[in-house]
């Protein structure tokens, strides 16, 4: 959760939702550990001296219980110490997986209830996110059902990306969350290929499940998206939605960005022109050639789900001809960090790459960008290209999960959409994606209506908020029926 702990548009997307329902007269409490790096003072959290006793398997664990709020919010967040879980480097691992994920996100997804009861709070609705909370359905279904608190709350279950699922060893994983072995044989809500599966856990518990976009809703019952599971979808189908993530434009908005050396809005295009010169002049860029020369931005995990091959095939093309500059901020694959790196040594006036994460620089490469890569193979939601639109920087993408619901072509004739696309998986149709978009750069009324159209695009967090609260509701109807 930003500001707190981010890997991904997951952070982005939980600290934004609790903010839109509290406008909207709902009340949120927000749990999650206490990770090493959480700079907890400079947060305002404070120690609450309150203790949660968590059942795993046969004993008894704890964590020291740490309050604070989501910054301009009155959102309580709890952070659960627990040293021997959460002290440590990383998030889910560093740079892999932690082999204890099982023990870790068991013992968090336990926790929860026991400091609803601490608090003394009745929620409504138990709101989790991928395979690391999945197990919070199971138990609210299970060793709390009969709990008069929990008795009525319904489970919502989210997959952010279906390709993380959390296989676990079934002996270690069904002993921790107290069912046993007895709970566990072929065919069962925790089985998957042998393996105890979080994410078919959590789906086959839940009582509604949803997923960051329609087409990505769609696209997962298909076996090629599904990452084999198919059938555990299909069997939940009437209980799957897809709600379109939404930004939130007080922190993505060029015309309030304070990180950008010149604000800017559709009337002061001037404005995006600024940033480019000086983000070119930061980063050694300016080279005496054509500073208007195009620049691609990129701001991604560099992972093969990102379609990085399809930018390795023809990248070097580009480049050599003198065709656009390029910009990467993002993290990953060692294969793919060391290939950009390589590329800023050969190219050095023309890429820059920035391994790692920064959120100054990724607001500068979105405002100072003409164009946004993301020729994902698949892509369940994507915000890069909604903030890119916001900022009047024009995504080039693929045809799939998110990317199609938000980025449409755009017709010279009509003077209509707002980006480029390309629907096969390949570095043809990719290549000339770019070409299209390099073609209508600077081509007067054309480069200027598309970066007008991009900009008027409305992807709003308030607009994700209120479908999750139509989703809560059916949720909730569901359990009150049974």
């Amino acid at each position: 959760m930003v500001p707190f702990a981010k890997t991904g548009g997951l952070a982005d997307i939980t600290a934004s939702l609790p903010v839109e329902w509290e406008k909207q007269g709902q009340e949120t409490v927000v749990v999650m550990p206490k990770y090493a790096h959480i700079d907890v003072y400079a947060y305002g959290f404070k120690p609450t001296f309150m203790v949660v006793y968590v059942p795993i398997s046969t004993w008894t664990e704890f964590a020291h219980v740490w309050k604070g709020h989501l910054p301009n919010s009155n959102i309580p967040v709890y952070l659960l110490e627990n040293n021997d879980y959460f002290n440590r480097r990383g998030i889910y691992g560093d740079p892999n997986e932690y082999p204890d994920n099982d023990r870790r996100f068991i013992f968090l997804s336990r926790a929860v209830f026991e400091v609803a009861k601490m608090i003394d709070f009745k929620p409504d609705v138990i709101h989790a996110h991928d395979f690391h909370t999945a197990f919070t359905m199971a138990f609210l279904k299970s060793q709390y059902r009969n709990d008069p608190r929990f008795s009525k709350t319904a489970g919502v279950y989210t997959i952010h990306n279906l390709a993380y699922q959390g296989w676990f060893n079934p002996q270690r994983a069904m002993d921790f969350a107290g069912f046993g072995m007895k709970e566990f044989y072929p065919g069962c809500w925790f089985e998957h290929k042998s393996s105890v599966n979080a994410m078919k856990t959590g789906i086959m518990f839940a009582d509604k499940i949803t997923t960051v976009s329609p087409t990505y809703a769609k696209e997962i019952r298909n076996p090629y998206f599904s990452e084999g599971l198919q059938d555990v979808l299909g069997a939940k189908g009437g209980d799957l939605v897809g709600i379109l993530n939404g930004i939130y434009y007080n922190e993505w908005d060029p015309e309030k960005d304070n990180y950008l050396h010149s604000k800017y809005n559709r009337d002061y295009l001037m404005g995006k022109h600024i940033n480019k010169i000086n983000f070119l002049k930061e980063t050694g860029l300016n080279d005496r050639d054509n500073l208007d020369l195009p620049l691609i931005g990129m701001v991604s995990r560099l992972t093969e789900q990102k379609g990085i091959d399809l930018l390795i095939d023809k990248i070097e093309y580009f480049l050599g001809n003198n065709l656009f500059r390029l910009a990467i901020l993002g993290s990953g694959e060692s294969r793919y960090e060391d290939y950009f790196r390589y590329l800023a040594w050969k190219y050095p006036k023309r890429v820059y790459v920035n391994i790692g994460y920064n959120n100054t620089l990724s607001h500068r490469i979105i405002a100072g960008s003409d164009f946004m890569v993301l020729p994902s193979r698949f892509e369940p939601c994507g915000l890069t290209q909604m903030y890119a639109l916001k900022y009047g920087t024009i995504p080039i993408v693929r045809q799939t999960g998110g990317l199609a619901d938000t980025i449409e072509e755009y017709n010279s004739k009509k003077q209509t959409g707002n980006g480029f696309t390309f629907y096969n998986y390949n570095a043809d149709d990719f290549a000339y994606a770019v070409n299209r978009a390099l073609s209508l750069y600077s081509k007067g009324k054309h480069w200027d209506k598309i970066r007008l159209n991009a900009m008027s695009c409305d992807f709003s967090s308030s607009g994700s908020a209120l479908e999750y609260l139509k989703v809560f509701k059916w949720a909730m109807d569901k359990v009150r029926l049974k």
